[in-house]
């Protein structure tokens, strides 16, 4: 969320974040949210505790309605998206996973990439669908595994590329230049 904002405050993207929403109550994001004066929310996600659906995908997307939001960006949510969310914004959700998928999705993947004894790994951002990481792929990052690497390095060399990376698929997706061909997504050209 802060490499966003902070290429929105930069000028550079032509976007704006009208709210911001965790499903865990105590999550850092709502208070640098609300640090910058975003509106932040803790929605509980009950009942279910590894998806969003049913009630508490209604009351996620009751917030958003309320708060008129066009595109949906994940980050650090791990819950599997259902149809609700994914009918309701349809090419507008999406993720960033600290991988170079399809290798290494769902949870912690930089330490899947180091235990794997891969030498390059990265992240990618991609359009939500209704699998876990399975989503078009609309950009990515190569980030190198070093010999000396632990998790927390390789993750943290993971994340530098991820905050450059994302606010650069979310200007594409705001300039109308992301084209999705079945599994595909292209790049088109900047409008003249």
């Amino acid at each position: 969320m802060q490499a966003i904002q902070d290429a929105i405050e930069a000028g550079w993207l032509p976007a704006r974040i009208v709210c911001v929403i965790s499903d865990v109550p105590d999550a850092f994001i709502l208070e640098r949210a609300r640090k910058a004066g975003i509106p932040a929310h803790y929605v509980d996600p009950a009942p279910f505790r590894t998806k969003l659906d049913g009630v508490g995908e209604q009351r996620f997307l009751a917030c958003l309605r309320d708060y008129g939001a066009e595109v949906v960006l994940l980050a650090g949510f791990m819950r599997m998206v259902k149809r609700g969310l994914l009918e309701t914004y349809p090419q507008r959700v999406l993720n960033i996973h600290p991988a170079l998928l399809p290798a290494f999705p769902g949870l912690e993947a930089w330490r899947q990439a180091l235990e794997y004894g891969a030498k390059i790994t990265g992240c990618t951002v991609h359009f939500v669908d209704d699998g876990m990481d399975t989503g078009p792929i609309i950009a990515q990052q190569a980030v190198p595994v070093l010999d000396d690497d632990t998790p927390e390095t390789l993750h943290a060399r993971i994340q530098e590329a991820e905050h450059l990376l994302y606010p650069q698929a979310v200007q594409w997706l705001a300039e109308g230049r992301l084209q999705v061909e079945g599994r595909r997504v292209r790049l088109l050209p900047v409008p003249q």
